[in-house]
């Protein structure tokens, strides 16, 4: 089968297009045609090195998110699932494939009317947003900020904080086009990327994505009592020091936190994730594709990602 595989790590050249045997289900897995193929900003991140490729050798199929038909299942699994149409979670890698393997926890069967496409680009974003969003304990009539909310997972906290109501819904961006399409999406306030631009006042919460250099900057932005946490780190790491810019706070009561999917109990993720399916289905959920490329241009989608060049998320095709 086609795959792409990591040869070394960095620039997206390192990427490649090899044939590769085809996986086979183990114990409680299932396998999967791929139809659609997300690529996120932790594809990005494993392959530029960023977070170290300890544990990721080259060879490395990188890829998380998939869609498409169940075509086999390893036992103990129902064979129920063959020919349904379903979202998965693939691990940190083995997604960019025409066929692909994941455990029963980590599949979703698609709704009616849902295409893959749009299965990939919200099925991982969705969940992140809304725990992301039920951790720092956001409450309707608050102020937000979204800081990088041109990726897929800005762009559901965004409409996530439009529907429950939020005060004001900031948003750092690079552009204003890129800006009036997220206040289709429900921003009320576009900021550049330093966080300039007609605000005020402090914010409730800031939902971050990009980390980096500039993350106490933006401590600096919370009101008394206001709660920050970082989804992602497409900007890379902080600076080891961030965490004075709370200490010199000390007395507004500012918090700072980290969200990762990893900890949130299998059977909530699976439950918002459905829900999450269903809205985009139904459109109360808008999944937003910048592009749709062939599996053999996904070093193509990466220099795109690496030159900010992507609002939402691009989906390969296999």
């Amino acid at each position: 089968m086609k795959a792409i595989s990591i040869q070394t790590y960095g620039d997206p050249s390192g990427m490649q297009v090899i044939e590769a045997p085809e996986p086979e289900p183990g114990p409680g897995q299932l396998l999967i045609a791929t139809e659609a193929i997300g690529v996120g900003g932790v594809d990005a991140v494993i392959r530029r090195g960023t977070i170290g490729s300890i544990g990721f050798p080259a060879g490395l199929v990188p890829g998380s998110e998939v869609a498409g038909k169940v075509i086999a299942v390893g036992d103990p699994a129902d064979a129920a699932w063959i020919g349904r149409g379903v979202w998965a979670f693939t691990g940190l890698g083995g997604g960019y494939a025409e066929r692909a393997v994941a455990g029963l926890d980590d599949v979703t069967a698609l709704p009616d009317g849902l295409s893959p496409v749009d299965a990939v680009t919200i099925g991982s974003s969705g969940p992140v947003a809304h725990f992301g969003l039920a951790h720092v304990h956001f409450t309707r009539g608050e102020s937000v900020l979204v800081r990088g909310a041109a990726g897929s997972i800005g762009i559901m906290a965004v409409q996530m904080t439009a529907l429950g109501g939020a005060r004001e819904i900031a948003v750092t961006t690079s552009s204003p086009e890129r800006g009036k399409l997220l206040r289709e999406l429900g921003a009320t306030v576009v900021l550049d990327r330093a966080g300039q631009g007609d605000v005020t006042s402090g914010f409730d919460v800031i939902v971050d994505i990009v980390g980096g250099a500039d993350l106490p900057v933006f401590l600096e932005r919370l009101a008394d009592n206001g709660r920050m946490v970082s989804l992602g780190v497409v900007g890379g790491y902080p600076p080891a020091d961030f965490g004075s810019a709370l200490l010199r706070s000390f007395r507004r009561s500012l918090s700072y936190a980290t969200m990762s999917l990893d900890t949130v109990p299998v059977v909530e993720r699976n439950r918002v994730r459905a829900r999450n399916l269903a809205s985009a289905a139904t459109g109360e959920l808008r999944a937003v594709v910048h592009d749709v490329l062939p599996l053999d241009e996904a070093a193509d989608a990466h220099h795109r990602m690496d030159a900010g060049e992507v609002f939402g998320r691009i989906v390969l095709t296999a």
